[in-house]
């Protein structure tokens, strides 16, 4: 019987990919920026992202950085655009109620950086699902 590469388990690989030099930086760095452990980003990285993704980590976050979230501070904060389109690592719906709960705590008084620090606990909580 013929065996398909798509019926391959492609983890082995993928976290060969995610632990050469260059992407364990990116990886670290995306780590850092939501607060959470490179180990549990890397198997929610393997989960949730194919091989090309994850082949091109690097210049996607480093557009990301650059491109993503224009103009909205607390978009900026959470990583809105930056971890649905360039590194999606969350839904969009996911990180739109996230937003959404973040600017109506802010509105409602809370400190933004209280306010983003939940936001981000959310992130992290949504990305380990």
């Amino acid at each position: 019987m013929t065996r398909y590469l798509y019926e391959k388990d492609l983890r082995p690989m993928k976290y060969t990919i995610l632990t050469s030099t260059k992407h364990d930086r990116t990886v670290r760095a995306i780590a850092h920026r939501l607060g959470m452990a490179d180990a549990k980003l890397r198997m929610a990285m393997i989960r949730r992202l194919d091989m090309s993704l994850l082949e091109n980590l690097e210049s996607r976050w480093e557009m990301g950085q650059k491109h993503a979230d224009g103009g909205d501070g607390v978009a900026g904060e959470l990583g809105c655009e930056l971890f649905t389109r360039f590194i999606p690592l969350l839904d969009t719906e996911t990180m739109q109620s996230i937003y959404d709960e973040t600017t109506t705590m802010i509105q409602n008084g809370l400190a933004v950086d209280d306010a983003i620090t939940r936001g981000r606990e959310r992130i992290r909580k949504a990305v380990l699902r």
